[in-house]
């Protein structure tokens, strides 16, 4: 599997067990201490990378995970390690004056960089659109971007808002979207995945599967419309064909079986997630 790939489910799953909160306590503290832009940042977030990027800071970035794949930019980034486990010794090398994480990183991690006298903001990965947005708008502040955030995320919810109009006149669709096999994972109303379905003007048929590990019975019971499969490559390709077999499910039968990149479902910001929505919806809606 690839390493988005497994971001992504790693990603959902830890999505389940947290609580809804757009940014940890320890965030007022730093803006407090973190006048103007920082001149060096660490990211352990591809998330966060991608929203640095976003932001104008490009060139304030002196390490990122091996996970930060977009932009495609973010790869020549110096690498610190995973976002679970981080290089400690080389993000210290780097000499940042902040480093930003989500809470998938172990709070024990993060605390010895506090301990050896580094500023650490961590903030919860959000669960739906709204929390992105909050998300992303405490980011700016933190790094002296608020009214930039602010700006994009008026227009993000802007050109969602035309899109939900629009999706909601559609027929609904059932759908099913694929976030991990052996065994099967899908998205469920506790992940973030999950308003992409909603606001396409589709109806997620695990909304309420817990966690989202769920059976292949249960998936030809429910019969989806749509089946997306959030992984890319041969393992994409892969898995498409193994749902071929299954030919009584309407998806397969009209041959709406897709494969997407995990990246854009897993990391995006309120501007990459208003550009993928439209073509979600185009997924779902396609009449081929």
């Amino acid at each position: 599997m690839r390493l988005s790939g497994i971001c992504v489910l790693i990603c959902c799953i830890v999505m389940f067990f947290m609580p809804v909160i757009s940014a940890s306590a320890d965030t007022s503290k730093v803006m407090k201490n973190q006048p103007g832009t920082p001149k060096r940042i660490v990211s352990l977030s591809p998330a966060i990378t991608e929203a640095l990027y976003v932001l104008g800071l490009e060139d304030s970035i002196v390490g990122v995970t091996i996970y930060c794949q977009k932009p495609p930019r973010a790869q020549t980034k110096e690498k610190i390690g995973t976002l679970m486990e981080p290089d400690m010794e080389k993000i210290v090398s780097l000499k940042p004056d902040l480093v930003l994480a989500m809470t998938l990183t172990s709070p024990k991690e993060l605390q010895k960089l506090k301990n050896l006298g580094l500023k650490v903001v961590t903030f919860q990965i959000p669960q739906d659109f709204s929390l992105l947005c909050d998300f992303f708008l405490q980011l700016g502040r933190v790094v002296g971007k608020e009214k930039d955030s602010q700006e994009l995320i008026k227009e993000a919810k802007d050109r969602v808002a035309v899109i939900v109009r629009k999706a909601a006149s559609l027929p609904k669709q059932k759908v099913l979207i694929q976030i991990g096999s052996k065994p099967l994972f899908v998205a469920t109303n506790k992940y973030f995945i999950n308003d992409y379905i909603q606001f396409a003007g589709g109806t997620n048929i695990f909304q309420d599967a817990g966690i989202g590990s769920v059976s292949m019975e249960d998936v030809i019971k429910k019969n989806p419309d749509i089946i997306i499969i959030a992984t890319m490559g041969i393992s994409g390709e892969n898995e498409r064909k193994t749902w071929k077999r299954f030919k009584t499910i309407e998806a397969v039968k009209n041959n709406k079986v897709y494969v997407v990149d995990p990246d854009r479902l897993c990391s995006p910001t309120p501007v990459s997630f208003a550009g993928y929505l439209a073509e979600i919806v185009g997924l779902l809606h396609s009449k081929e």
